[in-house]
């Protein structure tokens, strides 16, 4: 008996090889086997920031688009490959797998990058340049347009893909019923953030220099090359990785809630919550993982949602253990439904800080352009490449929150935490503020140099003012970004229900997805209104009034915040809302974010 005990004890009740037979701890896991998956997120950061950063100055210096729709592009691209996290999502957790969905997304990456960097280098595909006086400057034509969006949308499929699977694949080579492997998993994640920060700073760095000095097809040449060696090392692994069942979407979930509830909206609800069909009663078919989930309180808001647990009297108790999850939902799963609708407001008022966020990719590059960025008298910094003042400014943030203001904090309010998720976001929010502010008044400084040295109607000319005047508005930006990514993260992770809780991910990049579209939105708006006689947003920036455009961001984030801190004081936590029902909330799996 005891081989057959030795044996068992070795394997992973929950995880299986790449054969479909259990694995062996020893064998399979671990650090080995999440650090070739690492790679693969190295890699996706370096190909997004890579090719994000810098864009603006392609469209408008060699595909001749304007700053507004250069701008547009940009934001239509990162939100894009945010948003198609959830269709990666969603793909991963109900068909292909986490393995699958990464392996197929990243090569669809690597040959949008292979096509966007044929695209720079035959000149076909690119509008004649433009003459010295910019007199007889063509735009792109409908096939250079196309060839240029097909390669970026392809880079977007691809990202979206990778994006929401590595971080849960990387999670899934760690057992966290085993102390050990739960503490290498915790430190997984912080070798995540890490990867991803280092992937930042090579992109922002090396890779716009080689774009801008050596020559674009070079820079994305290099980035294609990476994504395909991260890709032939992940594949290397497969033998040792492992592989976690699919457990569904939570978007289904929800789905089947808001389903069952408005086809009995018509039935009355019982006056005994008791009454209503829970986990407890019977599993549904086809839904196991029920049996592990917590039993939550009855809640009396969003009451109409209740109707989805109605019990069918007309049934047996028999003929109900068969019922469609569509037709009948436990009170549990509408509870956890709404746990979500709850954090609705925040997450609707987290939105805006990314469209500010937007900006440092899109009209402060354009500012930085158009400014002296000699260091010295040889060498020049590349305008995208002053990105990483943004990147370095959320480096130093986030130790400097933990050493620093977190003890501090906890000292004077009390909190375990030292702030509390909503309030290291609203610290964000505050930054955010302050970047616009700054970004107005150093945009109102470059106009007022430009006027004195009769520049306004030369673009082709250097604004003799230094490029380090924007870096206030890059510091702001990017230690408002980390707190607000932390906050926004610790928030959804630990709000977000057990039963559901890959949808912390999802709620995540759809914030920072519609932020960015928001910002081709505000722009097209204040574009189409402003008009070409008095533009805010001209292609000629030293006619333009962008600082405008910048004061208006800064007036709707101060609303915005207003908004968010009635929907913090109205929000109550999930584990005090527990707490007041004498119910001890369980510690959820941690969730990594992509």
């Amino acid at each position: 008996m005891s081989l057959p005990e030795l044996q068992v004890a070795k394997t992973l009740p929950d995880a299986w090889d790449y054969k479909g037979q259990p694995v062996h701890r020893a064998t399979t896991g671990g650090w080995v086997s999440a650090a070739m998956i690492l790679g693969v997120e190295g890699c996706e950061r370096l190909a997004t920031l890579g090719i994000a950063v810098n864009l603006v100055t392609y469209l408008t210096g060699t595909m001749h688009f304007g700053n507004a729709s250069s701008a547009n592009t940009v934001t239509n691209f990162l939100g894009t490959s945010f948003m198609l996290c959830l269709l990666g999502g969603f793909v991963a957790d109900t068909f292909l797998g986490r393995y699958l969905t990464i392996a197929l997304f990243a090569a669809v990456q690597a040959t949008g990058v292979t096509i966007l960097a044929i695209s720079t280098a035959i000149p076909s595909l690119q509008p004649p340049k433009c003459t010295p006086d910019g007199v007889n400057c063509v735009s792109a034509n409908m096939t250079q347009v196309s060839f240029l969006y097909i390669a970026l949308y392809l880079t977007a499929l691809g990202t979206g893909g990778l994006k929401s699977s590595v971080s849960g694949f990387g999670s899934d080579q760690f057992d966290e019923t085993d102390k050990e492997e739960k503490t290498q998993m915790a430190t997984f994640f912080n070798w995540f953030f890490f990867f991803i920060s280092i992937g930042s700073l090579g992109a922002v760095t090396i890779l716009v220099y080689i774009q801008d000095h050596v020559g674009r097809p070079w820079g994305y040449g290099v980035i294609a090359c990476a994504i395909v060696i991260g890709w032939v090392i992940f594949l290397s692994g497969t033998k040792r990785y492992r592989f976690k069942k699919l457990v569904g979407s939570p978007l289904t979930q929800i789905a089947s809630v808001l389903v069952a509830a408005w086809t009995k909206r018509r039935m009355e609800l019982p006056s005994d919550s008791s009454l209503l069909f829970n986990v407890d009663d019977v599993e549904i078919t086809g839904a196991d993982s029920k049996k592990n989930k917590q039993k939550l309180p009855h809640s009396k808001q969003f009451r109409f949602l209740d109707k989805a647990a109605i019990k069918d009297t007309e049934r047996s108790f028999e003929s109900m253990v068969m019922v469609d999850k569509w037709s009948l939902a436990t009170l549990t799963d509408v509870e956890e439904v709404k746990m979500v609708i709850r954090m609705l407001p925040i997450w609707a008022t987290t939105i805006l800080f990314w469209t500010i966020y937007a900006q440092m990719t899109t009209f402060s590059v354009s500012q930085a352009t158009t400014m002296d960025r000699h260091i010295g008298k040889s060498f020049q910094i590349p305008a995208a490449s002053l990105t990483v003042f943004f990147v370095g400014s959320i480096l130093l943030t986030v130790p400097i929150y933990d050493r620093v203001i977190s003890p501090i904090a906890k000292r004077f309010l009390k909190h375990p935490q030292g702030l509390s998720p909503l309030q290291r976001v609203g610290v964000g929010l505050v930054l955010s503020i302050l970047a616009m502010a700054a970004a107005a008044l150093t945009e109102i400084k470059r106009l007022n140099v430009a006027r004195s040295h009769g520049l306004v109607d030369d673009p082709s000319k250097v604004v003799p003012l230094t490029v380090f005047w924007l870096v206030p508005q890059f510091l702001l930006v990017g230690s408002g970004e980390a707190f607000t990514y932390m906050g926004q993260l610790d928030f959804f992770l630990r709000e977000c229900p057990k039963g559901m809780k890959t949808m912390s991910t999802g709620l995540f990049l759809s914030t920072l997805s519609l932020g960015f579209f928001f910002s081709s939105l505000l722009v097209t708006i204040v574009h189409k209104i402003t008009g070409d006689k008095k533009p805010w947003i001209a292609d000629n920036l030293n006619q333009g009034k962008l600082y405008n455009f910048y004061w208006l961001l800064a007036i709707l984030s101060v609303l915005n915040l207003v908004l968010f801190l009635v929907g913090a004081r109205w929000y109550v936590y999930k584990e005090h809302r527990l707490a007041e029902e004498g119910i001890e909330l369980k510690e959820d799996d941690f969730v990594g974010h992509a």
